[in-house]
């Protein structure tokens, strides 16, 4: 007797296919996340052109134009310092009301409203924001505010004056205040290490070190 043969269809296996590659947790490809990081880099090292007009007068020359002037870079990074050592609400407070009248200072600049001793402002600024960190000063808010404020003027009006002929007045704004801002996160960031008692006395010789900049500067040094 004849015994009939069984076939058996093999099932197929559940695991995944293996072509498949897991979605990026971050939203990002590897490539778009290289280009991004990349072009933010290419932006940032862009050269000053703020006294030569070569790009127009637009939004990278008024990037590049606080960053390549020390006074004005010390003077952002000590608000930073300043916010930072003061704490909440300060650290917040202080970098927005210094790009904010900064920039109506350079409105006064373009429109060539005249403005006596700016750049006595500007290394002062550096001088006394330097040492409110120094002496780890704690003024009421308000009066660090009105300070700051004040001599924000002085940084905008110089931003706004030194704007080349035929260039985009709101590109070149919108680019030193940006630039303004990122300076000010940099002295935040270094200006978090007073929470420690090292770190703390780091800030405060960061602070000291400014104002001796703005010494020079006020002296005609630098």
């Amino acid at each position: 007797m004849r015994r009939r043969a069984i076939r058996t269809t093999p099932t197929p296996n559940p695991s995944p296919a293996k072509g498949r590659s897991r979605p990026s947790s971050t939203g990002y490809g590897g490539g778009e996340l290289t280009a991004f990081v990349a072009t933010i880099l290419l932006l940032l090292s862009t050269p000053a052109f703020a006294h030569t007009g070569e790009t127009a007068g637009g939004f990278l020359s008024g990037l590049a134009h606080p960053v390549f002037g020390p006074d004005h870079v010390v003077a952002m990074v000590a608000v930073g310092l300043w916010g930072a050592f003061l704490g909440p609400p300060a650290i917040w407070l202080l970098p927005i009301v210094f790009p904010l009248v900064m920039a109506a200072g350079g409105v006064l600049g373009i429109l060539g409203v005249p403005l006596p001793a700016v750049e006595t402002g500007i290394a002062s600024s550096a001088i006394v924001l330097g040492l409110m960190v120094a002496l780890a000063a704690r003024p009421p808010l308000w009066v660090a505010a009105v300070l700051v404020g004040a001599f924000a003027i002085f940084h905008g009006y110089a931003h706004g004056k030194e704007l080349p002929d035929g260039a985009n007045a709101v590109a070149f704004s919108a680019g030193f205040v940006i630039a303004t801002g990122l300076l000010h996160l940099t002295g935040i960031a270094f200006g978090l290490l007073a929470r420690w008692p090292a770190g703390r006395l780091a800030v405060r010789g960061a602070g000291a070190a400014i104002a001796l900049i703005g010494v020079a500067y006020l002296g005609g040094y630098v």
